[in-house]
């Protein structure tokens, strides 16, 4: 009895040591920015940017507390990829979903945006879709911080993914309407590839890095609204 009780001395403040080591929550996050990467032009002379996602309760509480928010995210990265070439016709990018919801002890997001081509008429001739979803545990220690910190992982860990389903959706669906440099590239991306078999293959993108503030909401790349 007498070694277990030393055992116990001994362990406790091994233990105490332990918790009083965990690394702190951070509490500033980088802005996630996207103009690192090769731009997606277009054939059209403008491109309206609208997030048309509405967050119930739940969502709308989680999002508060995310240091950057998933709809706002997306609307910077299409003002910093997508351009518009000056070719007759409107692209609007429109955001469907970018919800950030606890469900028991998992933290699940998803994003949906869609992208329609139409002519100078008005006549809608093309159309892309992309969604992902991600989710993770939920941290334990629910503090403001430590949740604020897997928020911003879980929108991070989305956008990279997102990024690279929107190229892959763009060129399968709308080949026709993205802009080539003489040497084969769309606005410095690599022209896709086409394979009867394999369809085209989307190559991973690398981590976002800190960058500059895009255009406000609503607003029009490359000429007036659609």
């Amino acid at each position: 009895m007498r070694r277990l009780a030393l055992a116990g001395i001994v362990l406790a403040p091994l233990a105490l040591s332990a918790c009083a080591t965990e690394a702190p929550a951070p509490t500033t996050f980088a802005r996630l920015d996207y103009s690192y990467l090769p731009p997606i032009t277009l054939k059209v002379a403008s491109i309206r940017i609208r997030d048309d996602y509405r967050p119930g309760p739940d969502a709308a509480k989680m999002i508060d507390l995310a240091p950057e928010p998933p709809a706002r995210v997306l609307e910077r990265m299409a003002h910093e990829r997508l351009v518009a070439n000056g070719s007759p016709g409107s692209a609007s990018f429109v955001i469907r979903q970018a919800s950030l919801h606890q469900v028991g002890d998992t933290l699940v997001g998803t994003m949906t945006v869609d992208l329609n081509v139409r002519t100078s008429n008005g006549q809608r001739v093309g159309y892309a879709e992309a969604t992902v979803s991600r989710s993770e545990t939920a941290p334990t220690n629910e503090s403001p911080d430590r949740m604020r910190a897997a928020l911003y992982d879980l929108t991070k860990t989305m956008m990279s993914s997102m990024n690279v389903e929107l190229q892959y959706q763009i060129q399968r669906s709308l080949p026709d309407w993205l802009a080539y440099s003489p040497a084969g590239e769309v606005g410095g991306m690599a022209a896709p590839h086409y394979s009867p078999d394999q369809g085209i293959s989307a190559q991973p993108l690398p981590n976002p890095d800190a960058g500059q503030n895009g255009p406000a909401s609503g607003t029009s790349l490359g000429g007036s609204n659609d």
